[in-house]
């Protein structure tokens, strides 16, 4: 069942229209869904998508839906891969309760099913090997050739297949295949593999079998056994439907599944590839599968996305049956929409110029308010300390400003912050020429950050107190390629040199080391932040989930800001 954070986000879609024919028809009494991941990678964004519409609809339905791990290769399946699965489907918000199945629950039917075929005349054993076989599959235009072993006796197939399971072969030996049709125009059916030999141990049934059924043949008799209404796959799998039927409709199943298909999600500047990421995290490209930069959920739960901006996001692309590409704005916008709604205010300086206010007495310091929350009345205010010797962001400062720069530069007025007015009246220099150090005036009569007199500025500054403020460590993160569409062959080479940039000089308010601190919280001016768990007492560390505004296209030369 879906978890309390979650709640009902459903829609109007096929999907949904297709359960409400069925209940009207009376062909579904209850709504049974399954999410059925393999455990050989963390999840992803496209998860997500799926995750939200298979135990969406459950309870939009009075349903349930079943967590299986679809653990058929022993080879690529790890417990870490098992344990993060989990963890990433309850922080998305969704609870499975008492139906968590794995497809190696019913190894031993799956087996006797397999005989079953055998005797039936359905299935064989082949010695062809992995390259003989796919020589003799055909194309999408000429018609597959049928395997020299095709037409073994029922006895010698079940001898074959007995001594396969009992590890008299060796790896990649011999095959059990579907006897179907070679000259389909569906190149699945053409006597598709339900058994190979892997000598190899399994998570959960260590070195029991010998021989792993493959992902088609076990996928629809899991759904069958655990009395799946409606088995909802991407779009990939419509071609395996066929399949799916033949196998339920050639064997004993206590239920009838149906399969339906919707487009998987498509990002701009990020790839889904399992296969591209996993090789992302071998090849050092990034940090681990839970590096900020992944699309995995690891990852963005690492980098501060609030999971409720996940669900929000997949409500508002919707379940379509075509696949299409989604521009990665539209999910920093659902990013920044809950952000914004509940991240706290806080300031901190990320790359800092020291200003010393002159006329500001020495050794004297203040306390001045600062809200929480600017929407959020009963977020209330918090304590900021006021100095002689303050920081702001160098961006903020220009010796030589263009007509249209407002902040900070000579001669110039700005506010800051919960403040006073300042104005720049020197700049201090080192060595080499580069600003150090600005020397400034204050207003004592704008305390707050309004004149008196009524006057303006136009430009209103973030700061921290040099004596008080705390070091820290900022990652700023940005989209791990540089292509809206990177290339999965050649992905290194659409790799952007700028997705990390560390800034281990900042500082930030000591609000921030409070008891808040490992909430999302909004640097003012700035963007998004969440801590980070290389975080040490001495130097908190913290990541950017967002930026307050999408500028990363105008680095890149893609997508408007």
């Amino acid at each position: 069942m879906v978890g309390e954070t979650a709640g009902v986000e459903g829609g109007r879609d096929f999907i949904r229209d297709i359960i409400d024919a069925d209940i009207a028809a009376g062909r579904s009494a209850e709504v049974v869904t399954r999410f059925p991941p393999e455990p050989n990678g963390y999840l992803h964004i496209g998860h997500a998508k799926a995750i939200s519409l298979n135990f969406g609809v459950a309870q939009e339905y009075g349903g349930r839906c079943h967590l299986r791990f679809d653990d058929t290769n022993p080879i690529k399946e790890e417990q870490e891969y098992i344990d993060a699965i989990k963890r990433d489907v309850r922080w998305l918000g969704f609870d499975w309760g008492r139906h968590l199945y794995h497809a190696s629950d019913y190894f031993e039917r799956l087996y006797e099913w397999a005989e079953l075929l055998i005797k039936d005349g359905k299935a064989y054993v082949d010695d062809q090997s992995p390259d003989e076989m796919r020589v003799a599959r055909g194309t999408l235009t000429e018609p597959g050739k049928n395997s020299p072993y095709r037409d073994r006796t029922v006895e010698e197939n079940l001898d074959l297949f007995r001594r396969m399971r009992a590890g008299e072969f060796p790896n990649g030996a011999r095959v059990l295949r579907a006897k179907i049709d070679m000259a389909s125009g569906n190149i699945n059916l053409r006597d598709p593999v339900l058994y190979r030999i892997l000598q190899a141990s399994h998570p959960r049934t260590g070195t029991t079998w010998k021989i792993y059924p493959s992902y088609d043949f076990a996928h629809g008799q899991s759904d069958a056994i655990e009395h799946i209404t409606h088995s909802i796959c991407t779009l990939e799998f419509e071609d395996h439907r066929p399949l799916y039927d033949w196998f339920l409709d050639n064997l004993p199943v206590p239920s009838r599944p149906r399969q339906y298909e919707f487009a998987r999600l498509n990002l701009t500047y990020t790839v889904l590839s399992k296969r591209v990421l996993t090789e992302l995290v071998r090849g050092g490209h990034v940090k681990g599968w839970d590096d900020p930069r992944m699309p995995t959920l690891a990852g963005l739960r690492r980098r501060g996305v609030p999971p409720e901006a996940l669900r929000d996001f997949v409500k508002r692309i919707g379940v379509a049956k075509a696949n299409s590409v989604v521009d990665v704005g539209m999910f920093d916008f659902s990013v920044r929409e809950i952000l914004n709604k509940t991240a706290m205010r806080r300031m901190a300086v990320l790359r800092p110029l020291k200003i010393v206010i002159e006329n500001y007495p020495e050794g004297q310091s203040e306390e001045l308010e600062a809200i929480n929350h600017p929407d959020d009345p009963a977020a209330g205010t918090r304590r900021i300390r006021f100095g002689r010797e303050l920081y702001v962001e160098r961006d903020d400062f220009m010796e030589n400003p263009p007509k249209k720069f407002y902040r900070l530069s000579p001669g110039k007025e700005v506010r800051l912050r919960y403040a006073y007015f300042i104005t720049c009246r020197d700049i201090v220099k080192n060595d080499a020429g580069e600003v150090v150090e600005l020397r400034c005036s204050y207003d004592p009569a704008t305390r707050g950050g309004n004149a008196p007199d009524g006057r303006k500025v136009q430009a209103t500054l973030h700061w921290v107190a040099a004596a008080h403020a705390l070091p820290a460590e900022v990652r700023l993160y940005n989209q791990l390629f540089t292509r809206p569409d990177p290339n999965p062959g050649d992905f290194a080479a659409d790799i952007n040199p700028n997705s990390l940039d560390v800034l281990s000089d900042c500082r930030i308010e000591p609000a921030l080391a409070g008891a808040n601190a490992l909430e999302p919280v909004q640097f003012e001016r700035q963007g998004y932040f969440v801590r980070d768990p290389d975080s040490t007492p001495d130097c908190p560390v913290f990541n950017r989930t967002v930026g307050l505004r999408d500028t990363f296209a105008k680095e890149v030369g893609g997508r408007p800001a």
